[in-house]
């Protein structure tokens, strides 16, 4: 199918605003399935999510909510989500959501930042809820999902019914909606805060359509598909792509994860047909595909699939290097992938995978040419906030790994003097909320953002990142690395090993803080010599793939794992680098001393 074809099939991407593209897809698919938990205890179809959005509205406008007001939601991944934030978008309003292991204090930030005077949430949440509403924010009133009917609540609060129950009769739904500018503030992202308060970036509807449209110019999000959605819906990631994206364009059925440990569970059962997530899980996937093949009892088997993984690497690569692919390998390739790599992709529940991507850190070579190998490439592709998620991507018939793709259709790329990426399009943030000096510094007037990241861009438009622009490590002889590439190494060398910190800024050689991998170091522990043996085996191998400079002279094992959200890891798993030099400075300085 082609991109005109696919796109005059898609009658939601000619849509102003993201409002107008949901109801034309709930018109198009009503009986069809939106939105769905695992066991099916809750499944809404579109003409359901669309009532109860229709209704909800109602109630919000009758508790005040008005066009440009904002509404915090503070929810786990449920199908609901996607019935508040579209009743908040029907006001005309801007509905944001809030990290799940937010502090009060980091709450009641974000409550004051907006402006939200009303905001929706669950049981699990409302304490903290309540202690941000009550240090003095401009939070009137909360509504409680979960609210039994004969409950007595807080003042307040109120349960869902009693929210509904608010309508009042000058609410014209019509009205309001046909309202709705494609340049209105479609939602707040809230930046991870590495390094300050969180940045409230204000994407507007034409930003998601530009995303969107642009990538389905280069390969089309499978219509009517199936996803999973397992961020947390404040990260632009997840909204983008199961949320703006599959349910409201594409009308896809989304299974929601609430707990991304059983994500593999999930997907075995819903057999996604788009999949993604951020490094992370690729990588861990890959160590749990190659432990099942180290662990097979049949020496022939195990054979077998090191020798058919083995030749499906081999391919990848010479394919990659723009070499002639033997016909003897790829015959026995194909024979491989018809006979192993399905059954295998199978039973994961990723056989119905039509596109499958990675984001939002650097993703290690080998873990590309794994999933390439049997059949799974991860298109790799970049964005932020500010760009409503992806500016650049590969494409599944495009992949160039060690890329983050070309720019988007629509999206335009320059380097700066120094390498920093510019980038301009459709896709481009607002600006950030009540900052107008924030937003300054990195857009300039005629709408290039500034992005941060070093980058470089091949004759054919491939982008590859280096690193962010102020994280870059320069030693004390004056030599500039990428920490992040040097990490990526140390964290493929081994399943153990979970989350790694590169330190050598102004430094005479590098060192590295680890902390292990909960599933990967089962049964190890981080003090004996035994583990303490096996790190310095992968941090040697990383070190083989690294330039002498870059490489890691001295670790320290750091006990317990690093979570997200935690001190060490923002909500969307990047590294905190500050506080960690900070928390762990006795540690440092003694791999120096």
């Amino acid at each position: 199918m082609t991109t005109t074809e696919h796109a005059g099939s898609v009658p939601a991407l000619a849509a102003r605003t993201m409002v107008e593209a949901f109801r034309v897809t709930a018109d198009a698919h009503p009986d069809r399935v939106a939105a769905r938990t695992p066991d099916d205890s809750v499944s809404y179809t579109f003409a359901e999510i669309r009532e109860r959005a229709e209704r909800l509205a109602a109630g919000l406008h009758g508790l005040g909510l008005r066009r440009g007001d904002s509404m915090g939601i503070m929810l786990v991944n449920r199908p609901e989500f996607h019935v508040v934030d579209l009743a908040a978008l029907f006001v005309g309003a801007t509905p944001f959501s809030i990290y799940n292991t937010s502090a009060p204090e980091q709450i009641e930030y974000l409550f004051g930042d907006a402006g939200a005077r009303i905001a929706l949430t669950e049981r699990q949440f409302i304490e903290r809820v309540l202690a941000a509403r009550d240090a003095g924010t401009p939070l009137e009133t909360i509504i409680l999902l979960d609210a039994e009917p004969d409950e007595s609540l807080p003042d307040g609060v109120l349960s869902l019914a009693q929210a509904e129950a608010a309508a009042g009769a000058t609410f014209d739904l019509e009205a309001s909606i046909a309202a709705v500018e494609p340049e209105d503030v479609l939602t707040l992202i809230y930046t991870s805060g590495t390094t300050g308060p969180p940045k409230g970036v204000m994407l507007t509807h034409a930003n998601l359509l530009g995303t969107i449209r642009g990538l389905d110019a280069m390969f089309p999000y499978p219509e009517h598909g199936t996803g999973i959605s397992f961020l947390p819906s404040a990260h632009i990631a997840d909204r983008w792509a199961f949320h703006y994206s599959g349910l409201m364009t594409y009308g896809s059925t989304i299974t929601t994860c609430e707990d991304p440990r059983q994500l593999m569970q999930v997907v075995s059962q819903v057999h996604p047909t788009l999949f993604g997530g951020v490094p992370r899980i690729w990588e861990k996937l890959k160590a749990g595909l190659e432990a099942m093949v180290a662990g097979q009892e049949d020496p022939e088997v195990r054979a077998k699939l090191e020798a058919a993984l083995e030749a499906a690497v081999r391919k990848v690569r010479l394919e990659q290097a723009g070499e002639p692919v033997p016909e003897e390998l790829a015959a026995a390739v194909a024979s491989a992938d018809e006979q192993l790599f399905a059954p295998l992709r199978a039973g994961l529940g990723l056989d119905n995978v039509v596109v499958s991507v990675v984001g939002a850190a650097p993703t290690p070579r080998e873990v590309l040419e794994f999933f390439a190998a049997i059949g799974l490439p991860p298109c790799e592709l970049w964005g932020m906030s500010e760009t409503a998620a992806v500016a650049t991507t590969n494409t599944p018939d495009g992949m160039r790994i060690g890329t983050v793709g070309r720019a988007i259709p629509g999206v335009e790329l320059r380097l700066g003097e120094d390498g920093e990426l510019f980038v301009k399009g459709p896709n481009v943030m607002k600006g950030y909320r009540g900052q107008p000096e924030k937003t300054a510094e990195c857009l300039s007037q005629d709408g290039w953002l500034a992005t941060g990241d070093i980058a470089e861009i091949d004759a054919d438009g491939y982008v590859r990142i280096v690193d962010r622009k102020k994280e870059l490590i320069i030693n004390a002889a004056g030599k500039n690395m990428s920490p992040a590439n040097i990490e990526a190494r140390i964290k493929s060398a081994s399943p153990l090993i979970g989350q790694a910190v590169c330190i050598g800024d102004a430094r005479p050689y590098n060192v590295a803080l680890i902390s292990l991998d909960p599933d990967g170091a089962a049964g190890h522990d981080p003090g004996s010599p035994a583990t303490l043996a096996l790190v310095e085996q992968a941090v040697e191998l990383a070190n083989s793939q690294l330039s002498r400079v870059e490489q890691i002279k001295k670790f320290a094992i750091i006990p317990g794992e690093w979570q997200p959200g935690g001190d060490e890891l923002t909500p969307t798993m990047k590294l905190k680098r500050k506080p960690i030099g900070a928390k762990y400075e006795a540690q440092i300085e003694a791999l120096y001393a």
